[in-house]
């Protein structure tokens, strides 16, 4: 399954977040964790929250339903999960936190699967002008508000 991502065009954003690595794992890694952070969530449930079995449904506040399904969990270093429609293509999507000297960085890289199955010269212009700034933009909203939250300690408000 996860060789099907080698031919994807990952999107990758590293930012700094006010907070210790054990926080920042702390509320990444607690179930339901999307209905506090993540500004377009309408709702996160659990469908399993044990130990190597992590999997949850992921709700946009336009109805678009997701379900997550966890394949690599490292306490304090981040995961790696497989995201999409129930029956659907996934996306595999990386979290890894970093600290530097006394700074923590969280990354989110998303290997979508959206034109993975096409050659790399054709997939190149739909990627770099659609696709790539998309992701950006999107990723930049949900480690701001996982942020927002460490700082307020109150959900980040939606939209």
């Amino acid at each position: 399954m996860l060789s099907d991502f080698k031919n994807t065009w990952p999107v990758s954003l590293k930012m700094k977040i006010d907070s210790s690595a054990v926080n920042l794992w702390s509320l990444i890694s607690k179930p339901a964790n999307l209905n506090l952070i993540h500004p377009f969530c309408k709702s996160n449930k659990i469908i399993k929250w044990e130990k190597d079995n992590y999997q949850d449904v992921l709700i946009y506040l336009n109805g678009l339903t997701y379900f997550r399904d966890f394949i690599k969990w490292e306490k304090y270093k981040g995961y790696t999960l497989l995201i999409g429609r129930k029956r659907g293509q996934k996306s595999k999507v990386v979290w890894e936190i970093t600290s530097i000297e006394k700074n923590t960085y969280l990354s989110i890289t998303v290997h979508p699967y959206l034109l993975n199955s096409y050659p790399k010269f054709i997939s190149f212009v739909p990627y770099y002008v659609i696709i790539k700034p998309i992701l950006k933009k999107y990723l930049r909203s949900v480690i701001s508000g996982i942020n927002w939250y460490l700082i307020n300690q109150k959900p980040v408000p939606k939209n």
